[in-house]
């Protein structure tokens, strides 16, 4: 466990101190690692631990995205970059997820899509959001001494904020709640008839998900300075979909590793050809063929870590 520990801590801050290594670009590239790491882990939160898939999980990413937009324009505040696309993510997953958990399978997936694309066809509609061209110029946090807009205090906010969620969600899924959402997964009918309350656990950690994906959706719009309608598409739930299960399902840090893979072979492939998404799906198929439980999986086999 110490050493466990110990090995964390030595990636944060192997993490903070990045960019005095390395230059802008890979330093870009490990910010939006860090991002859709955290967005994919709070997929995985569903996936992986309570069992049900999402199609529709950017709708709580482009929902943190825009609110955070609108929210920073007027006011560069914690309370515009943090507090209110948080709750406001939080608030969508309740009301969907309360509508969403009444089914299962094939239905919860269209389900949670269905809602994903009525966001994304409001938000393409509507004048006052930019329609398709979205909300540009967008400002990063400056609150409590802290001015996001130099490039170095961003990266160190960026690790904190990425570090901090990044552990709350570990702890979650080791805690009693964590244990009851993996009785669900594996067995809904047994955990039902033993009296949990199967509807509150998958509701809380739908909310939990979303919540986590709106502050990704709000460090995204403040890391590119825009959000787009194209945050809400199916394709945005389904590239964090394929970061946990490149990663392995049920690892969480299986979500992170799987976001440094999909994003270091896209940014790597497409600098060489344009069939870019060719040759990752290639690559996707065959990892799936050969080494189904994700890197984690393979690593668990291969030197019997565990996650």
């Amino acid at each position: 466990m110490i050493v466990r520990w110990v090995a964390v801590a030595a990636l944060i801050v192997g993490a903070a101190v990045f960019p005095a290594f390395a230059g802008k670009y890979p330093v870009k590239l490990l910010q939006e690692i860090l991002i859709w790491g955290i967005f994919a882990m709070s997929l995985d939160l569903l996936m992986g631990y309570a069992g049900m898939v999402s199609l529709g999980h950017s709708a709580f990413f482009g929902v943190g995205g825009y609110v955070a937009a609108l929210a920073l324009l007027k006011s560069p505040g914690v309370a515009s970059g943090l507090l209110l696309p948080a709750a406001a993510a939080a608030l969508a997953a309740l009301v969907i997820g309360y509508f969403s958990i009444r089914v299962s399978g094939v239905y919860f997936i269209m389900l949670t899509l269905a809602f994903s694309q009525m966001f994304y066809a409001v938000t393409f509609q509507a004048a006052w959001l930019g329609a398709e061209d979205g909300i540009v110029g967008v400002p990063r946090l400056n609150a409590l001494g802290l001015d996001t807009a130099k490039p170095l205090a961003f990266h160190l906010y960026l690790v904190v904020l990425i570090a901090v969620g990044a552990l709350a969600l570990f702890r979650i899924v080791r805690s009693p709640f964590g244990r009851v959402l993996r009785g669900i997964h594996e067995n809904e009918a047994r955990m039902e008839a033993v009296g949990y309350a199967v509807d509150r656990y998958k509701l809380l950690a739908f909310v939990i998900a979303g919540t986590v994906a709106g502050v990704a959706g709000s460090l995204y719009t403040q890391f590119v300075g825009s959000i787009t309608p194209d945050a809400f598409l199916w394709t945005t739930s389904g590239e964090a979909l394929l970061m946990v299960i490149i990663g392995g399902t049920g690892t969480l840090a299986g979500s992170m590793l799987g976001a440094a893979a999909f994003i270091l072979l896209q940014s790597l492939v497409s600098s060489y050809t344009e069939r870019w998404m060719l040759i990752l799906g290639l690559t996707f198929i065959l990892l799936v063929l050969f080494a189904p439980g994700g890197v984690v999986g393979a690593l668990r086999g291969r030197v019997g870590i565990r996650s």
